[in-house]
This record gives C-alpha cells, sequence and structure tokens, in this order.
C-alpha cells in the first residue's frame, strides 16, 4: 500500500482537532493494561497525553493496519511512535521513554486512542 504524506498529515489534522476538542477517549481498560502501565511508571496525566498527542506529526508516522475486531473491519487504525521525556513516578530520573500511539478515528471524528504506552520493539517510520 503505498501512503502519501500528505494523506498522512490530514489525518493527523483532523486527529488534533478532535483531541483539541476533547473528542477523544484514551483507552484504559482492562485490555490494555500497557496504557494504564505508562500512567503507573510515569509522572503522566491526561494533559500531558494531550499535548503529547498535539506534538505528533507526519514524521512519527509508522504504519496503517486494519481492524482485526469482529464487525469492524472496514476499519483503519493508524500507528506513529514518539520519543518523550518522563519522570519516573518511583524514582527520581527523567528519561526518554520511545511511545507506541495507535489511533482510530471514526466517522464522527471521535478518536479513540487504543495504544499509548512504551514502545515494545522499535518502529519502523514511513517517512524517515
Amino acid at each position: 500500500m503505498s501512503i502519501d504524506k500528505k494523506d498522512i498529515e490530514q489525518y493527523l489534522s483532523e486527529v488534533k482537532e478532535a483531541v483539541a476538542n476533547d473528542r477523544f477517549r484514551l483507552d484504559r481498560n482492562a485490555r490494555r493494561q500497557d496504557n494504564i502501565n505508562l500512567f503507573h511508571d510515569y509522572v503522566i496525566d491526561e494533559a500531558k497525553a494531550k499535548e503529547i498527542i498535539l506534538s505528533l506529526t507526519a514524521l512519527d508516522f509508522s504504519k496503517i493496519l486494519q481492524n482485526e475486531h469482529t464487525g469492524y473491519e472496514h476499519e483503519r487504525l493508524y500507528v506513529f511512535g514518539k520519543d518523550v521525556t518522563l519522570l519516573e513516578r518511583y524514582g527520581t530520573e527523567e528519561r526518554t521513554v520511545s511511545l507506541y500511539i495507535k489511533f482510530n478515528k471514526l466517522d464522527n471524528c471521535f478518536v479513540i486512542v487504543i495504544s499509548f504506552h512504551e514502545q515494545k520493539h522499535p518502529l519502523t517510520y514511513y517517512f524517515k
């Protein structure tokens, strides 16, 4: 699949508009333990998460995935990565943390942040 940088910039623009207007949800349920762990391990809150999302650029884009959940196969999930400096919650060190960020932008322009956690494996960036 060929991906155009302008398409990613447009997608990100729509995601950022939704996030700026609080039309998003960061999943932190039982199936999203990695997301919960990020907030447990580092001094980060919803405002900081929002700030990180708003700082994403097309250069942070990695890939597009097909949603594999039954009934949602038509949805495309966009994966981004970002290196951010966070303070350890139970320590004294600031660390550079490589984040894995996966979005699902619904047709009504509501954004679900499915993944927002430390990368388990290094990402390959599409435009770098």
